[in-house]
């Protein structure tokens, strides 16, 4: 198929509507447009220089747990829900009451990807994995009443109160399973010869065209990015997500999608995704450079602690995994006694390490001001 020649689908009438059916994409793709190769190059290359950071930086676990917070925060922001990103590294017990269904929801995202990239160690990326992930990131919030882990069995929309007045409506849901199936034939058909984020971008257009759950298609296929990347080899960490370019550029970011069905416009698409691949994977890259440059600044400052030096450098492993806390945290965490704990963060104040946030006597929390910009910026 020559992406300049592509044709999205048709709309098939159903009783008082008509659904987009769109065409399978399990076949081989070309494209005339040099334009595609320049920008696959450079987003190939930029992916490659941040698969390489995720490679050489120290205990990378701990950051990437960050990348995933960041990620869950900003996807679910695009849904409408409002937790800052300070308040998704908090335990539930410091969010207030009227803010913790949308905290559950960011936490349910970091769960299930989380959950997904240990399961592509013994599965493929498959509709089976997606219905489990799926399955995770509906328990027990708003979603869990709308079938998790099931494609749906009736019909959904996009926009719109609902049928009569949608932007869009996805395919009937009688052609969801062997839409979705042929979603998984592309993933792994090694009979054509299509570069991977050429086929990232399609799956993605895909996927969110079939739209085969009632709820959290658009966390699902954002995060079924960086799993694609992750299966093929391409990342050896889930150290690239896109949540934050779409966000940016949302308007131009649906655009995009719908260009493609009504105006079966898959360039601009394809140019759109290489276009969020390379920038993501820029500011990836620039994150990890900076969390470098602050952890041997942080290093410094513990050298200046002396015999407190040991805990100092277990306190900042803690702070690298949970950089909002309490002093009860630090306590609890690093097996001390509360005077200690207390004397620890104490010196990190002192030293700018921590800053706190409450401005109270009593329950006072306390967070890493510089490490939490890293990921913001």
């Amino acid at each position: 198929m020559k992406v300049e020649d592509f044709k999205s689908g048709i709309w098939q009438p159903q009783y008082q509507y008509k659904s987009f059916q769109p065409v399978p994409v399990n076949v081989e793709w070309s494209w005339e447009n040099p334009q595609i190769n320049t920008m696959l190059e450079r987003a190939n290359k930029v992916l490659g220089e941040l698969n390489a950071f995720s490679l050489i930086v120290p205990d990378i676990d701990l950051f990437i747990q960050m990348h995933i917070t960041k990620e869950a925060q900003t996807s679910s922001r695009i849904e409408g829900m409002q937790t800052a990103f300070d308040e998704a590294v908090m335990p539930e017990e410091h969010i207030a009451i009227e803010k913790r269904d949308d905290w559950r929801e960011v936490r349910n995202y970091v769960n299930a990807m989380n959950g997904a990239v240990a399961e592509l160690k013994r599965l493929p990326l498959s509709n089976r994995l997606l219905k489990q992930t799926h399955a995770i990131l509906m328990s027990g919030v708003r979603g869990k009443t709308k079938q998790p882990g099931e494609f749906r069995v009736s019909q959904n929309w996009i926009g719109g109160s609902g049928l009569s007045d949608a932007a869009f409506i996805p395919p009937h849901q009688n052609s969801v399973p062997d839409l979705m199936g042929d979603l998984e034939k592309f993933w792994h058909n090694e009979n054509i010869h299509v570069p991977h984020l050429i086929r990232a971008a399609i799956s993605h257009y895909q996927f969110e065209t079939i739209h085969p759950f009632l709820d959290g298609n658009g966390r699902i296929g954002r995060l079924m990015i960086p799993l694609y990347l992750i299966s093929h080899g391409l990342l050896e960490k889930p150290s690239l997500y896109m949540s934050d370019f779409f966000e940016r550029n949302r308007a131009s970011y649906y655009d995009a999608l719908m260009k493609v069905r009504i105006g079966n416009d898959l360039t601009h698409w394809l140019l759109f995704f290489l276009n969020g691949v390379e920038q993501t994977a820029i500011k990836g890259r620039d994150v990890f450079r900076q969390v470098l440059h602050l952890r041997a600044e942080f290093d410094k400052l513990v050298l200046t602690m002396g015999k407190r030096g040991e805990l100092a450098s277990r306190l900042l492993t803690l702070i690298y995994r949970k950089p909002v806390l309490t002093a009860k945290d630090v306590q609890t965490e690093l097996g001390i006694s509360t005077p200690t704990a207390n004397a620890l963060v104490k010196v990190f104040l002192e030293k700018n390490l921590l800053k706190e946030l409450t401005g109270q006597q009593r329950g006072r929390v306390y967070v890493c001001e510089p490490y939490m910009k890293a990921f913001i910026s």
